[in-house]
């Protein structure tokens, strides 16, 4: 009988420090480590139209853009890992979805929910960690360039943050709240001893 692997999402805002546990976790669990968006050679001309400087989607087209990313990172890359038994650590999932075009654009629940549906197949991750910082550190991180997302404002991002906290108030056992300002070490053993704790390890 075939053991699917475990399927970990990474969330937050900008800055919040995904990109580096991401990689810590997949190299301590022989995992594969990938990410939302771009992460296929059709995600990757998918996120330009999304993120780059020609003409910006409206919120609708933001969300089946990233939706058609989404479809085709479950179908090429995370589900053909999961079903040869090999953990996934996703940096980004259907969680920022909710976050940044429900939350941060307003934009319906139930529509955003059955995109969702659609591009995983039903397929949940067995745990989101959500790295949390405040917004002022967010922008205090970011990057000198950034891109179409990273220039809303800082109204924008509080939303963004509170949709976050939302989803992991309403799913505590599917989610662990992180205080990302910690220092690299206490962030990994509060993530490691979340997923110890849930029989994941």
């Amino acid at each position: 009988m075939t053991t699917s692997g475990r399927f970990f999402v990474l969330e937050g805002i900008d800055g919040c420090g995904k990109s580096t546990q991401v990689t810590r976790l997949a190299e301590e669990r022989n995992a594969l480590a990938t990410f939302e968006m771009g992460a296929t050679e059709l995600g990757s001309a998918l996120r330009e139209l999304i993120l780059g400087s020609g003409q910006a989607p409206v919120p609708m087209a933001e969300a089946l853009l990233i939706a058609s990313d989404r479809a085709q990172h479950m179908a090429l890359v995370v589900e053909p890992a999961l079903l040869r038994g090999q953990d996934v650590i996703s940096d980004r999932h259907a969680a920022s979805t909710i976050a940044y075009q429900g939350y941060g654009r307003g934009l319906a629940m139930e529509d955003l929910l059955i995109l969702i549906d659609l591009a995983t197949a039903g397929r949940t991750p067995d745990l989101t960690i959500l790295l949390d910082i405040p917004v002022t550190e967010s922008l205090a991180r970011r990057g000198s360039a950034p891109d179409r997302m990273e220039q809303e404002d800082m109204a924008f991002f509080e939303r963004v943050r509170a949709g976050y906290l939302a989803q992991a108030a309403a799913d505590p056992v599917g989610w662990i709240v992180v205080d990302a300002t910690s220092p690299l070490d206490v962030v990994a053993a509060a993530i490691d001893n979340a997923i110890a704790e849930r029989g994941l390890a």
